[in-house]
């Protein structure tokens, strides 16, 4: 068996149809293109270019070969991002902007790992503690990181090496090489197993609760009041999330709309300039020009 077909075998690939695959360059976008033309589907490669460093149109270049080579179409778009705050997430949200709604990624167990632990350090509620769901769109979320490189490897694919992914200046960094080593070293075991399974269980939990908080209005303050408090927090949760680009709210930020539903608070702020207000018995969120000042 090679090494493509056993890792198949954990992955969440469709069955049929085309697919686009976010692509690049990298040991893990890579995998995800050789697992795909493995899976029998036709691809596309779309690599992504920020413009924030120099060589970055050669990993264009590279990622083309790698698609030449696996029997990929591929096509190259360019991203608008300025340097400044914020950056991280500021190429998350433009590279999103550009790739189509059902676009395959290749994030591992690892990647889980870490969005786990950046989501507590944030200090996000259930949602956030579930990471990345298995949703279709992350079909290599079973695999680690090693295998990646091993499978290009094989493949006799070179990774582009992304300099900003040892940079300490972005916080995902510093989980990678600095806590997640620092917790392996604590628990004496492989703690982003431990992650992905707990982000696996919560999720489970995580959906139930959704589903009951599904069928409360989060406008209505009374109806709030009248729920458990994990079903309030569930439908607050899921309206914020809509509002603030799908990042899940802090659970500060969800238990200050429940004050605001209590009558502890008028209105509270929630993110993204925006704030959650309560006027007879209903919220509302209020975007950042109804604002005063």
């Amino acid at each position: 068996m090679g090494l493509a077909t056993e890792l198949l075998a954990r992955c969440y690939f469709p069955g049929s149809g085309p697919v686009t695959c976010a692509v690049s360059g990298g040991a893990d976008s890579l995998a995800l293109l050789i697992l795909a033309r493995a899976a029998g589907l036709e691809a596309t490669a779309v690599h992504v270019d920020h413009g924030l460093r120099p060589g970055s149109a050669a990993e264009a270049t590279a990622v083309a070969g790698a698609a030449e080579r696996l029997g990929a179409t591929f096509r190259t778009v360019t991203a608008q991002v300025e340097p400044g705050p914020n950056l991280e997430e500021r190429a998350r949200a433009a590279r999103y902007a550009l790739l189509p709604d059902d676009v395959l990624t290749g994030h591992t167990a690892d990647d889980q790992a870490e969005t786990v632990l950046l989501n507590l350090l944030r200090g996000a509620g259930l949602d956030g503690l579930c990471g990345m769901r298995r949703d279709g769109r992350r079909p290599l979320l079973g695999l680690r990181r090693a295998e990646t490189e091993a499978l290009c490897a094989a493949n006799g694919l070179e990774p582009v090496r992304d300099p900003t992914n040892t940079d300490p200046r972005f916080r995902r960094n510093r989980v990678r090489h600095e806590l997640l080593p620092l917790m392996d070293d604590i628990a004496a075991r492989d703690v982003v197993a431990v992650l992905a399974r707990q982000a696996d269980l919560l999720a489970a939990d995580a959906d139930l609760v959704a589903s009951l908080g599904a069928r409360v209005d989060p406008t209505d303050a009374a109806a709030l009041r009248a729920q458990p408090v994990p079903v309030a927090r569930a439908a607050i949760r899921a309206w914020l999330r809509t509002a603030l680009d799908g990042r899940p709210p802090d659970a500060a930020a969800v238990q200050r709309v429940l004050d605001v539903a209590d009558g502890r608070a008028v209105a509270t702020d929630v993110g993204l300039g925006l704030r959650v207000a309560r006027t007879a018995g209903r919220l509302r969120l209020e975007p950042p020009a109804t604002l005063p000042g």
